[in-house]
């Protein structure tokens, strides 16, 4: 069966990155370590021995980790949803998450880890009120999360009565 793997692109730092998200998420681990081998392509050179990949599973989803070079950075156009159950969650997930990120690169549930990643925390509860019957009801929502970095729960549930 074919598989759709998200495959992270880091400089050298896979390991580090790769040990940061599996202390944050429950039931992950690494599942394969690959090394580089002995080559003599220009942006190979120096890393015989290194890791160049690490396949590692976060809440059981497959990803990869790449120490590809300096050649890409991470930018917006990518993200990462968790959608959570409640406040606490929600909480949880931003503080580890954002501690060490760009706090400018932080708004309406939005925020970058240290490694220059995208995520969304969304607590499902807010987005019950962005699919609600009534109109009014998903406006409100909708603009209540301006102005806010980490979405606070309870503020938009009250912006929305």
């Amino acid at each position: 069966m074919s598989s759709i793997i998200p495959c992270l692109w880091f400089d050298d730092n896979a390991e580090e990155a790769v040990d940061f998200y599996l202390s944050i998420f429950p039931d992950s681990k690494i599942t394969g370590i690959t090394r580089y081998p002995a080559s003599d392509h220009p942006a190979h050179v120096g890393r015989e021995g290194k890791v160049l990949i690490i396949s590692f599973t976060l809440r059981g989803r497959e990803y990869t980790a790449l120490n590809g070079g300096p050649h890409f950075r991470f930018n917006e156009a990518v993200s990462f949803q968790i959608l959570c159950e409640d406040q606490a969650e929600t909480d949880y997930y931003w503080e580890k998450l954002s501690a060490g990120g760009d706090p400018d690169a932080q708004e309406c549930g939005w925020l970058k880890d240290r490694y220059g990643l995208s995520w969304q925390i969304i607590p499902q509860p807010f987005l019950n009120l962005l699919q609600h019957p009534d109109e009014a009801i998903r406006t409100k929502a909708f603009h209540a999360i301006h102005g806010m970095k980490k979405l606070d729960l309870a503020a938009l549930e009250a912006a929305t009565k």
